[in-house]
């Protein structure tokens, strides 16, 4: 079969290159790619960059939401107080309306709230501690709580844990968040257990509860930013502790089953200066 014309014209020019002078040209073609691309490191800074400057403009226009949502926060209070006693029917439809405009304001806070803590979060300022004291405090916090909805609290920590860098309270707002996650769970009582332990590089956390689990799906779904099951919810809890987790060098896994409960484990690094 005849070889295409341009193949065959292709292949003359090609072939009027010497060797030398071909390494030539793609030695300066090189040259001129190098030039106009950015190497790893300055892409990651450029990335970097870019990253710092979005979340201080998102964090700066929360704020300036924060500041009219307060305004009419105290308005419709003034508004209700109005209202509280009217007896008529259209006093009553319209506090009714204030009420509801109160309920969407409350949720607009807390949602702006949620997003400030997960698009602020920066460099943390780590220091030696114990992961048992921050549990235990965390623990301690809901214990009155358990409780009221009958779930057993069992704790079993390993008494000669390494310590590990942390940020005291920064990290306990994560644990906040996925011991709360685990009591709402259970609205009908069971049993949360937290069990620290040893691992071949460090330390882990275990919390596991009997609540009513997850399918798959939401397993994958649940460290996503603004994805939420929750009626009202955020979706910025479990992603802020996911962050919280990350820059303390850690990483956080879950397993869960519908109707059996769930299991996140929580996996910290001891550096060896610490061990």
């Amino acid at each position: 079969m005849a070889e295409p014309v341009a193949e065959r014209e292709y292949g003359r020019v090609w072939d009027g290159f010497t060797s030398t002078e071909a390494c030539r040209s793609n030695g300066r073609v090189a040259a001129m790619v190098a030039q106009e691309q950015p190497n790893a490191e300055e892409l990651s800074q450029r990335l970097a960059a870019s990253y710092n400057e979005l979340a201080e403009l998102a964090g700066s226009l929360a704020h300036e939401i924060k500041n009219p949502l307060s305004v009419i926060r105290m308005n419709m209070d003034l508004l209700a107080e109005d209202l509280a006693d009217g007896q008529s029917q259209r006093d009553r439809r319209a506090l009714n309306k204030v009420e509801m405009v109160q309920k969407q304001v409350t949720r607009l806070e807390n949602l702006l709230n949620d997003f400030l803590r997960f698009a602020r979060l920066r460099n943390l300022d780590l220091k030696a501690g114990s992961l048992n004291e921050q549990i235990e405090r965390v623990l301690d916090l809901f214990e009155a709580q358990a409780r009221e909805l009958n779930v057993e609290i069992i704790r079993y920590l390993e008494p000669d844990l390494p310590g590990i860098l942390l940020e005291s309270q920064t990290l306990q707002a994560a644990l906040v968040n996925l011991v709360k996650n685990a009591l709402e769970a259970m609205p009908h009582g069971g049993q949360l257990l937290a069990r620290t332990r040893l691992t071949r590089v460090g330390v882990a956390l275990d919390l596991i509860d009997t609540g009513c689990g997850m399918d798959d799906k939401t397993a994958l779904q649940m460290f996503d930013a603004f994805y939420s099951t929750k009626n009202g919810g955020s979706g910025l809890g479990l992603p802020t502790a996911r962050k919280i987790i990350e820059a303390h060098g850690g990483r956080i896994d879950v397993q869960s089953a519908v109707g059996r409960g769930t299991k996140f484990t929580i996996e910290f690094p001891t550096p060896r200066r610490l061990a």
